[in-house]
């Protein structure tokens, strides 16, 4: 039989040796096809081309050795035991030590054999050692290995020796230069790419010279050829997915402005000058034919909703609708309540739906949806089967980095008449540093509210350790009494409601018990949406003084009067949520404060994140700290959505390359069109479904 056209598409039980139960086990590591084992590159490299004389090892090194077994003792006083003892030509002796061994291995190992032994050496009672070292039996005339030894990624029932023989008899099957390479000569030359080939080869099966630092990290132009390429195929799809959206037809929402008018005259304070820039930005956009895709950015509390507002009211003029997605009840609820406070009075009908209504309360919403509701809010429930609205025309996503691309397309359908698609218009309070925006969004054009409306006081930020506990509630007894509002919040490790909400009610009672005659409230993720917004509206009302809560209260809520901020074992969240949390005080003309509780002793990462917090309130500073610090995944919060997921480039370690990424994807696009298509298809394969929607 032929062979596939397309060799790197080839299944892997085309190679000798794979099974089905080994292809089965290798689909684990997300590994189908040649082309995935060419791409499965090492974690790291051991270097197994040299013999270090025993005499000459120092503590730390790892390093290959070879001696011959001069004593053997298997020890039971405290716990099973195999220690033998190996001397080479230095006349130096080394101790091998195995903690957990069988009855054969240790029968294999004789006085006089000779063992090569790898490992990691450390200091031991006896003088040197290796704990657990790799080792086989050889005979001194044994040749060593000529390439440094890749070691892979695995999974249970795989040794990486396995994976690496798979993985060897696949880069056998590396098809000529000519035919495997997408990036034309000239781009190449520019950047000073080497080939695909070579750098596969190279990362695969580095020589023995090969710099090991540089291998480690990921800086080795042979790495970085194929980081580039990587980066590439995901800009790519990005911009195929904007170009393909925009050949789709949109509603020109133009309206007359009244209704939008008439919002802006209502409300108590005047936009600042970066929202009504933003604000107008949006409104262009509408007010063409072809779908607007705008990601609006802005710290917490710089005003993101009054912007969403005005885009859904050029959508209600327009005599359409406008949906607003968010990723918790808790905030969708939040977004409700201002749309209703606002809308009613201007005759516009807002409609609620999440996953918990049900029964009639949920049938009256989706009738309601198909006719006459004019602005709908609500979290992932709007994309479900079933709700089909009357006219979509605009669709609005709060927190966009808690979706996928693949979730806000899938909204987007909800609109979609023939060739006309909705408007889209995304809403992050986590700013996005430049570097990420221009790979992560490159299918958005980017506004930024970069301005806080007037009053806004800084809040001033203190780190305090728990031993000091009572001075913090006496902290909270003084404000109290002095007519402020203060938060507590809680957090845990583990991500489990129940545990958060006994966490919480723990400290409340704790509170409750230190501040007697003080109204405190408590809000966790397992109340019911009522019992919830029963506590906040109580809390907004100044009729509760101090709220402890979760972390469900980290967007979304607006309390001017609460002044003090406690967050409680702040060491274990990322800066952008303690920034997040941060954000629910200082909204009023008040001097405010956030205190940091944290458990000792701190690890040098979070001291890190608590002094970042400790010296800006500057959300964009944050953020790129935030991505030097925990990676882009954490940031963007991919770990969830599955948006990008990169196989070998690190958008923080690579994010020089981006700008030539930037420049490769313009002239890609313009020059090489098939070419992008295939280098999509190489990277992202299934994803690119989403391009094509």
């Amino acid at each position: 039989m032929r062979e596939s056209v397309v060799p790197s598409a080839a299944a892997l039980t085309t190679l000798a040796g794979v099974g089905p139960a080994l292809a089965k086990t290798l689909e684990r590591l997300g590994l189908r096809t040649l082309q995935d084992l060419w791409f499965h590159l090492p974690l790291r490299y051991e270097d197994r081309t040299r013999i270090t004389a025993i005499r000459d090892l120092r503590p730390g090194d790892t390093a290959q050795v070879e001696g011959c077994v001069e004593a053997i003792d298997k020890g039971f006083r405290y716990r099973p035991q195999l220690r033998v003892a190996i001397g080479d030509a230095s006349r130096a002796t080394l101790l091998l030590r195995f903690f957990h061994f069988n009855s054969a291995q240790a029968n294999q190992i004789v006085v006089g054999t000779h063992l090569r032994c790898y490992g990691e050496v450390r200091h031991g009672a006896q003088g040197l050692e290796m704990v657990h070292p790799q080792y086989r039996r050889v005979t001194e005339s044994a040749t060593v290995e000529e390439r440094l030894t890749p070691v892979y990624p695995v999974t249970e029932g795989l040794s990486t020796a396995r994976l690496a023989g798979v993985i060897e008899r696949a880069l056998q099957r590396l098809p000529p230069d000519a035919e495997l390479e997408l990036i034309p000569t000239e781009l190449r030359k520019a950047h000073k790419l080497t080939s695909l080939r070579a750098a596969l080869e190279y990362v695969h099966r580095p020589p023995p010279d090969a710099d090991l630092a540089t291998l480690a990290l990921g800086a080795h132009p042979a790495q970085q050829r194929l980081a580039f390429e990587e980066l590439l195929a995901q800009h790519l799809s990005l911009k195929r997915l904007r170009q393909r959206v925009r050949e789709h037809a949109a509603p020109a929402l133009h309206g007359d402005g009244g209704l939008r008018r008439r919002f802006l005259a209502s409300l108590p304070f005047a936009p600042t000058h970066a929202q009504t820039r933003v604000a107008a930005e949006v409104a262009r956009d509408l007010g063409k034919p072809v779908p607007m895709l705008r990601l609006v950015q802005g710290d917490v509390g710089s005003g993101k909703t009054v912007v969403a507002a005005l885009a859904a009211l050029a959508a209600v003029e327009s005599g359409a609708q406008a949906a607003l997605m968010a990723p918790t009840e808790l905030l969708a609820e939040q977004h409700f309540r201002n749309f209703l406070r606002w809308m009613q009075p201007l005759g516009i009908e807002v409609v609620w739906l999440a996953g918990k209504l049900k029964g009639r309360a949920r049938s009256k919403a989706l009738a309601q949806i198909v006719t006459s509701a004019q602005i709908v809010i609500g979290t992932h429930a709007l994309m479900q089967e079933g709700v089909a609205f009357r006219d979509l025309a605009l669709v609005i996503i709060d927190e966009q980095h808690r979706f996928g691309v693949h979730q806000r397309l899938a909204l987007r359908e909800k609109g979609r008449a023939g060739d006309r698609v909705p408007h889209q218009l995304v809403l992050t309070a986590t700013p996005i540093p430049r570097t990420l925006a221009m790979t992560a969004y490159a299918d958005l054009d980017v506004s930024v509210i970069d301005e806080l409306p007037p009053g806004r006081t800084p809040v001033t930020t203190v780190a305090i350790a728990n031993s000091r506990r009572k001075q913090v509630i006496e902290r909270i007894r003084a404000a109290c009494a002095g007519g402020r509002q203060v938060y507590w919040v809680c957090t845990i490790i583990e991500e489990s409601d129940l545990l958060q909400a006994q966490a919480a009610q723990a400290v409340h009672a704790e509170l409750t018990a230190a501040l007697p005659g003080l109204a405190i409230g408590l809000v966790h993720g397992r109340l019911k949406p009522a019992q919830k917004q029963a506590v906040m509206d109580a809390f907004a009302a100044g009729k509760i003084a101090l709220l402890v809560a979760t972390t469900v209260i980290e967007v979304g809520v607006d309390v001017p009067n609460a002044s003090l901020m406690i967050v409680e074992n702040a060491e274990r969240l990322g800066l952008a949520q303690l920034h997040q949390l941060r954000g629910r005080v200082g909204r009023g003309s008040v001097e405010s404060s956030c205190v940091l509780l944290y458990q000792t002793p701190l690890s040098a990462m979070a001291r890190q994140r608590l002094d970042v917090l400790r010296a800006t309130n500057d959300g964009f500073r944050i953020a790129e700290k935030d991505l030097e610090l925990r990676g882009p995944g954490e940031v963007l919060g991919t770990r969830q959505t599955g948006q990008m997921t990169l196989r070998i480039a690190d958008l923080v370690r690579d994010a020089a390359l981006l700008p030539w990424v930037q420049r490769a994807g313009e002239a890609f696009l313009r020059q090489y069109p098939e070419r992008a298509d295939k280098l999509i298809e190489r990277w992202i394969g299934m994803a690119t479904r989403y391009a094509g929607a």
